[in-house]
């Protein structure tokens, strides 16, 4: 049983949305089929896969129907979490709800909240822009607001991921490390969101996921900083493999 991870799935299988990402280059040109071909290339049926944000263009939880059931039509466990274009996400309890009224048993919510899963612990949220300067956004957005916020959100995450870590420890005497998958880098280039930097430096955590980041095919997938591994995950600079970790 492994670990796999790829974020920004930007699926639209729905000919309702209608915004498949192949307007952006050739790399995208049937991406879709792509993912499904890769994915079930390396991942197996009782593996796990961490999808960070941007899983679906749909704006509305019953919109997203279609791709979700081609999510869970894929091989293995899937920990999904939000990524700024996530619109048709819900609260846990209607997104729960959801999935069992529709079948999906593969499918579970990273937010705010963490997993055990084989000999590490999960944890994960949104996250933000790691400079204002980056925000493409619509209107005027209060850059201080969310990124308390969205600390708040990663605090909680990691406290659990914690709980986890101690619960395990008492047990079986085993410390197991915690992974952090977050949709907006931390740490990109020359900006840095300091304050989600010191949530992870305190819980000890050294290695963090991200995904955002588009088209940037020569940059570092993976790079440190201050202690902490980083490691890109967008699908396309991946070439739509799942990446084991």
């Amino acid at each position: 049983m492994a670990i796999f991870v790829l974020s920004d799935l930007h699926l639209s299988t729905d000919s309702l949305t209608n915004k498949s990402m192949e307007v952006f280059g050739s790399r995208w040109q049937g991406y879709i089929p792509k993912i499904e071909k890769n994915w079930n290339a390396v991942v197996g049926a009782d593996d796990t896969v961490i999808v960070p944000g941007d899983i679906s263009w749909a704006t509305r939880l019953p919109e997203a129907e279609s791709d979700l059931r081609f999510l869970d039509s894929l091989n293995g466990k899937k920990l999904i979490g939000k990524g700024n274009h996530d619109f048709w996400w819900s609260t846990a309890a209607k997104m729960n709800a959801f999935f069992e009224e529709k079948g999906f048993s593969t499918l579970s919510i990273l937010y705010n909240n963490a997993y055990i899963v084989e000999d590490r612990i999960i944890c994960g949220t949104r996250g933000w822009f790691p400079d204002e300067a980056h925000q493409v956004t619509v209107g005027e957005v209060d850059h201080a607001k969310i990124v308390n916020r969205e600390l708040t959100r990663l605090n909680l995450s990691l406290d659990a991921a914690v709980k986890l870590r101690e619960e395990h420890l008492a047990s079986s005497g085993e410390e197991l490390p915690i992974s952090v998958f977050l949709h907006f880098p931390p740490v990109w280039c020359d900006c840095v969101m300091e304050e989600l930097v010191a949530a992870l430096k305190e819980r000890g955590v050294r290695e963090c996921y991200f995904g955002h980041i588009h088209g940037t095919y020569n940059a570092p997938g993976r790079f440190e900083h201050d202690g902490i591994r980083f490691t890109l995950t967008s699908s396309d600079f991946l070439n739509f493999y799942p990446l084991k970790i």
